[in-house]
């Protein structure tokens, strides 16, 4: 380690938060910035944390609509 960097300005932050509210795009920078080295430790660690949280809510929505629809299918027959 080279030493403290820099924090990151709360400008950056407001400009980083805009663009994540961005369907989409904000799944192609959340991996551009947590994976592409040139970004500052403490944003890249938010986006790879960002993503694991939307891989757990996805697995948990898929899971939710699993259980759904079998009790639909249930109530069919």
């Amino acid at each position: 380690m080279d030493g403290p960097e820099e924090p990151i300005k709360v400008s950056e932050w407001l400009l980083t938060m805009l663009v994540l509210a961005i369907p989409c795009v904000n799944l192609i920078m959340l991996f551009v910035w947590g994976f592409g080295g040139s970004e500052k430790r403490s944003k890249a660690n938010f986006c790879k944390a960002q993503l694991i949280w939307m891989a757990i809510s996805a697995v948990i929505v898929f899971l939710f609509y699993i259980v759904i629809i079998a009790g639909v299918m249930a109530g069919m027959s």
